[in-house]
Order: C-alpha cells, then sequence, then structure tokens
C-alpha cells in the first residue's frame, strides 16, 4: 500500500538544533507551570514540545517536516524512521496531540490528573528525542 501523502517541506538536517530548543523551552515551561499547579499551561507546553521535538527529530533523520494543519499526521513520518530509533514512540506522540484541542479550546478545565499524564508523557517523548540527536 502507498503511503498516506503528507504536506511537508524540505529541510537542512541541522536546522533540528532550532526545533530541539524550541522543545526545550516547550519543556523547561511545562515543567514549572506544573509546579504552580497550572494544569492548562502544563498541556499545552507539553503538546508543544511533543510538537518541537517531533519537528527535531524529522528534521535531523529525514531532512522533512510536516507542514499539515493536523499535527496527528506528524504520526505517521515519525513511523517511518528506522524501527530502532522509533520504536513505538508514534504512540506516545499521538496520545500526547489527541489532547491538545480537548486543552485549548473545549469548554472545561484541563484537570490536574490529565496535566501529570501528559506531562508524564511529553516527558518520555522529549527524552527519546535527546537520545536520539546530537547534543546542541
Amino acid at each position: 500500500m502507498t503511503p498516506k501523502k503528507i504536506k511537508t517541506v524540505d529541510v537542512e538536517k541541522s536546522d533540528y538544533k532550532v526545533f530541539l530548543n524550541k522543545a526545550k523551552d516547550f519543556y523547561d515551561i511545562m515543567m514549572t507551570a506544573r509546579k504552580m499547579d497550572n494544569w492548562t499551561a502544563t498541556g499545552l507546553n507539553a503538546c508543544h514540545c511533543a510538537i518541537s521535538c517531533c519537528d527535531a527529530m524529522l528534521t535531523f533523520h529525514s531532512g522533512i517536516r510536516s507542514v499539515s494543519d493536523n499535527h496527528m499526521e506528524a504520526t505517521e513520518l515519525i513511523q517511518r524512521l528506522p524501527s530502532k530509533i522509533e520504536a513505538g514512540e508514534s504512540s506516545t506522540y499521538r496520545r500526547i496531540v489527541a489532547k491538545k484541542n480537548l486543552i485549548a479550546y473545549e469548554n472545561r478545565d484541563f484537570r490536574q490528573p490529565e496535566a501529570i499524564d501528559i506531562a508524564k508523557l511529553a516527558e518520555r517523548f522529549y527524552e527519546w528525542a535527546i537520545s536520539n540527536l546530537p547534543p546542541l
């Protein structure tokens, strides 16, 4: 079966550093927000951290990044990474990004248990990314 066509752009592999720096910023703010019991900020920064990690990984390993309006489509691009790198982390990315609209747009609060769960997932995804990229 032919893989689904996902909108991407070619990027210089060295640009992974820009996305990894963004991921680190989002990660740091996520952790600070969690300590301050700011659950919405924890959740949104977890989502943005994961998206930036995804961009860093795809940039470095494939020389592309997704420009789709649907962040979920990048899951398939992660799955195209060599299996020794991907190792199931596409499902972690999917679980994080699936919460983005709920956190940002639904008319209910994002609660502590949800924020703690997504922060743990984002921490796992961030650690996976930095362990599979050259240091900054």
